[in-house]
């Protein structure tokens, strides 16, 4: 049938589709059951009594939980509607995504992992004072809630999607992608530094990942957690990644965005499987329910790692006489606070361009980014001192937030970004004059007004062009490069200039794992353990120190780590109740 005239179009409408009874029922039945394996795991065995059961499940999960449990932290609803969005518009590029998780799964697994686990902590933030001071601590505190809750608003708005649906060529594939234009969205470079780099953020020292992996009962095992996430990601990039192209190649002379089927490009997944099952009742349903459930797990872990870093790094040092029981109590409390909190960034999340997935992503980098800066200069540069990592993180935060608000208000054009064509001269429409009876019609939909655009400073095609992924890795190379100055140029005598040996050579002298033998001496040898390694003792120093005759200076960093941790036999370091 020939398509209508432009003045016949009136009569005509877009079919819409929408989630039916079933889709609605077989949703809440996710969420009734999500909601029952909740309780039953609060209130068995009388719940969780102390912080490290909440936190950390008491150190003794072995790798394949673990792993997984990572794993299904990234399969949020930003990765199901927004990782397949992106393959669509842009081509199997995205699988280059593997890659930098791959490094970033290798970087953690030897650099950061064996600190934060050696060392016992349940913050990560803990490491900041312990190597510069209690400033540097709650700075990155402050950064990681705040980041935290922002993105753990869009991974809530992310779903929302799905339930708002309102009115080529086959896709070039990796060998497309090797070019050095930092403009280009997505290229084998971009994924190779820029996706390292901002995996690395969210692995590495992120609280959200760490937590996980330091509850497994060795070091060993922690290890193999990262390797059983790491295929896991493989798994879900490639197959959302294979959705994105299955719908290039399924409406590629109908695109349900350049009709006007739906209004974002994260629609797409959700238009797919209305569209495919639409006479599969409960089947859209299903889909929903695992976006949500991903939703779900993400926004549990997010919130659960800010209430353990605000109890470690705000409340504790504050309150430290508070009993086990209490603090898990505080510890709840804080996460009904967090939950409240994203659910209104989730309100607000509606005015983002781009996408959920670029949008998750510029907080990620534009916070983490220099999070890992700072982590960085702790860890490998003896020289950075406290001015260092503080002028550092400044510059680092100020740099990426200058570009990522840049490339929102002036976003980067589509021929910048690499957009492949699509088209809508084949699209359906329907004749509402004919009701039951209608037919359908097959042509192009009428030219929609192009909105006028703003006039763009000369910068807006330069510097605010980068692709989104350098964001995080911008942050983080300009942290460090600014801290090393600074230090240099400040030097490293004075206040807070020597801190206990938690340089990453120092750590990694620690024993991986301790005998049987070494075991049977409980807390209290663990306890003399750490505090020597503070300390720099050894041999006859240590003998000295377990016997409570070494001199130590009255008053000093050290000195309190001594004192704390052989006093109660843990190893949270720098309280000021011990002096």
């Amino acid at each position: 049938m020939e398509a209508p005239a432009a003045g016949e179009l009136a009569a005509f409408q877009k079919e819409l589709r929408t989630f039916s009874l079933w889709d609605y029922g077989v949703f809440g039945l996710m969420l009734l059951v999500s909601t029952g394996i909740g309780l039953f795991h609060a209130l068995s065995r009388g719940g969780q009594k102390t912080p490290e059961d909440f936190f950390t499940g008491s150190r003794a999960m072995s790798a394949l939980p673990v792993g997984l449990s990572l794993s299904a932290s990234f399969m949020s609803a930003i990765q199901v509607l927004g990782v397949p969005a992106e393959a669509y518009r842009y081509g199997m590029k995205f699988l280059w995504m593997c890659l930098g998780q791959m490094l970033n799964s290798l970087l953690t697994a030897y650099l950061f992992l064996p600190v934060f686990y050696r060392l016992g902590l349940t913050s990560t933030y803990e490491y900041l004072e312990l190597r510069f001071s209690k400033k540097v601590r709650l700075c990155g505190t402050i950064q990681y809630i705040i980041a935290t809750v922002l993105y753990t608003g869009i991974v809530i708005y992310a779903p929302a999607l799905i339930l708002n649906q309102g009115p080529g060529k086959v896709p070039r594939g990796l060998s497309a992608g090797f070019s050095l234009d930092p403009h280009s969205r997505y290229t084998f470079w971009t994924f190779l530094f820029g996706g390292t780099l901002l995996w690395l953020s969210m692995y590495g020292v992120n609280q959200a990942q760490v937590q996980r992996y330091v509850a497994c009962k060795t070091e060993k095992e922690a290890k193999l957690a990262l390797l059983v996430n790491q295929v896991g990601l493989f798994v879900i990039v490639s197959c959302a990644v294979g959705c994105g192209i299955v719908m290039f190649a399924l409406y590629k002379d109908c695109d349900p965005l350049v009709a006007g089927y739906i209004s974002a490009p994260d629609q797409y997944m959700p238009y797919l499987v209305l569209d495919i099952f639409e006479s599969c009742p409960g089947v859209p349903g299903l889909f929903l329910a695992c976006a949500y459930s991903g939703t779900l797990s993400t926004a549990s872990t997010s919130i659960n790692a800010m209430a353990a870093v605000t109890m470690e790094d705000l409340i504790k040092p504050k309150m430290p006489t508070l009993s086990p029981r209490k603090l898990a109590l505080v510890s709840k409390g804080l996460s009904l606070i967090y939950g409240t909190a994203c659910i209104t960034v989730a309100a607000l999340s509606s005015l983002l361009g781009g996408g959920v997935l670029q949008g998750s992503f510029t907080v990620m980098g534009v916070v983490s980014g220099p999070l890992l800066g700072a982590f960085i200069l702790g860890m490998f540069f003896p020289t950075c001192n406290t001015w260092g990592v503080f002028s550092g993180l400044g510059v680092g935060f100020l740099l990426s937030f200058w570009v990522a608000v840049g490339g929102t208000l002036y976003p980067p054009s589509a021929s910048t970004m690499g957009v492949l064509p699509s088209y809508a001269d084949l699209c359906p429409l329907y004749n509402v004059s004919q009701g039951a009876n209608s037919t359908l019609l097959y042509g192009p939909l009428p030219p929609q007004t192009p909105l006028e655009q703003p006039e763009r400073p000369a910068i807006a095609d330069d510097f605010y062009a980068i692709s989104y992924l350098y964001y995080g890795a911008l942050g983080t190379l300009s942290t460090v490069a600014a801290g090393l100055l600074t230090s240099c140029l400040k030097g490293s005598a004075g206040e807070g200039s020597k801190r206990p040996a938690v340089l990453w050579w120092d750590v990694m002298k620690r024993p991986l794992e301790t005998t049987p033998e070494e075991d049977t001496a409980g807390p209290q040898k663990e306890a003399l353990d750490s505090a020597s390694l503070a300390l720099g003792f050894g041999g006859e120093e240590k003998s000295l120190l377990a016997a409570g005759e070494a001199a130590l200076p009255r008053g000093s960093a050290e000195s309190v780590c001594t004192c704390q941790a052989l006093d109660h036999g843990c190893f949270h370091l720098l309280r000021e109740t011990c002096v």
